[in-house]
């Protein structure tokens, strides 16, 4: 029975990745098109993140003060270990005074 599911979850994914390959045979000159695939998975990867950012604290006040303090750096374009370091020390200390109030 599991080889089953095995076999369609192979197949689906075959079919994913060899369509556009056979669909667009020559070069995408759309600008618009080139510029939807190329962020594509940039939004694919924050939708499946952000959710699991919000919930992997205790508290949501902690998730969200690191989330902006991560976004905040990021746009002011700060190295990717300053942002990630500097949103947890913000969780943990939201989480800190969360205990102590």
């Amino acid at each position: 029975m599991m080889v089953k599911y095995i076999l369609v979850m192979a197949a689906v994914t075959y079919i994913i990745r060899m369509l556009p390959m056979v669909l667009f045979k020559r070069r995408i000159e759309s600008k618009f098109v080139q510029s939807f695939l190329h962020y594509v998975p940039y939004a694919v990867l924050g939708a499946m993140t952000f959710p699991g950012v919000l919930s992997s604290t205790s508290s949501l006040y902690s998730a969200i003060a690191g989330t902006v303090v991560a976004v905040i750096l990021s746009l002011m374009e700060k190295s990717l270990i300053l942002v990630a370091l500097s949103a947890c020390i913000t969780v943990y200390a939201v989480e800190w005074l969360l205990r102590i109030i």
